[in-house]
């Protein structure tokens, strides 16, 4: 899988409202009303890349849920990581 240039990860983070570029990875940070709430999104996003199988690292503080995406194998972002970024912000 090709990686994706900075200039393709601005275009395409025009698109991504929440997700930022950091490093080699995007990263999107929400909160929640509480707990329970934070863990349903996080078992939402769970489903979505399980069926993408490409799978983002999840930190969770409380109400506070943070997704980091990046490509491991290729070593930076690729379209994979666009692509799943775009279903996460299609969860409610």
């Amino acid at each position: 899988m090709d990686l994706l240039s900075d200039d393709e990860v601005t275009t395409a983070l025009a698109s991504l409202p929440g997700w930022e570029h950091v490093g080699d990875s995007i990263v999107r940070g929400r909160e929640f009303a509480d707990f329970r709430a934070a863990m349903l999104y996080v078992g939402a996003v769970a489903h979505v890349a399980e069926s993408a199988n490409h799978h983002p690292d999840v930190l969770i503080q409380w109400n506070r849920v943070t997704l980091t995406l990046s490509t491991h194998s290729a070593g930076g972002l690729t379209s994979a990581d666009i692509a799943l970024a775009t279903r996460i912000n299609a969860l409610p």
